[in-house]
């Protein structure tokens, strides 16, 4: 039996959302409602929703700031709503990692089509890129180590050889805080010489890259007086 679809509506005005979640529930759908950002991105984190509709005005936060720390710790798709339709909001939406972005005044039956449309192309996406043993997938974070490339939601992220390989040994020891000089020795060599700094500066380089808000990283995390781990942002939901 297919499991139904679950979706976090994050919108504020009540004239929009109850009946959004009439006629979503009417199709099958489990909507979980939120009417602030702080709520929404609780229930993205405890719940693995399969679509986030996600308005850009909110009481609490903007829908660009959300969207840009949900897509860091999810890859479900999400639809952006909003009363603003210049070019410049759509644009910015959509390279914030949105998947589609809708405008007010909208029909339900619009709403409903784009919301498929974006499921069936992550249905599409999954079927041809099948996991393998050569990758590893933590939260919105994909490694190949075939192919030396990383992804952050399904958007490649440039890495250098030494960033790739210093993330490889830190993924590949998942929730294990790694000394600093392990991971000097293991991604620079035993006998390199250097200043050690030097790691410092690569998982930096690394956050900026991998993470929605590189002064409060979710995946490379700081083990104090120790190194450092890569930690799994979906795991603390159920700490």
């Amino acid at each position: 039996m297919t499991e139904p679809i679950t979706l976090v509506l994050i919108e504020d005005d009540e004239a929009i959302a109850e009946p959004l979640i009439f006629g979503l529930q009417s199709e099958g759908m489990t909507v979980l409602h939120a009417p602030t950002g702080a709520q929404g991105l609780t229930f993205a984190r405890s719940r693995v929703p399969d679509v986030i509709l996600l308005d850009v005005m909110l009481p609490d936060t903007d829908g660009f700031t959300l969207c840009r720390t949900l897509r860091a710790e999810s890859a479900a798709p999400i639809l952006m709503l909003t009363a603003r339709g210049q070019e410049l909001d759509r644009v910015m939406g959509l390279e914030l990692g949105a998947d589609d972005y809708i405008v007010k005044p909208f029909s339900f039956r619009e709403l409903l089509a784009r919301v498929r449309a974006v499921l069936r192309r992550r249905e599409l996406d999954r079927g041809e890129t099948p996991p393998r043993a050569d990758q590893v997938t933590v939260g919105a974070i994909t490694l190949d180590r075939a192919a030396r490339q990383v992804w952050r939601a399904g958007k490649l992220i440039e890495l250098s050889p030494r960033e790739f390989d210093l993330l490889g040994v830190l993924m590949a020891n998942l929730g294990q805080a790694l000394s600093r000089q392990e991971l000097l020795d293991r991604v620079w060599g035993e006998t390199w010489v250097g200043n050690p700094r030097t790691l410092d500066v690569h998982i930096r380089w690394l956050r900026e890259k991998l993470e929605a808000d590189a002064a409060a990283p979710v995946y490379i995390e700081t083990a104090r007086g120790h190194g450092y781990r890569f930690a799994d942002p979906t795991a603390r939901r159920h700490a």
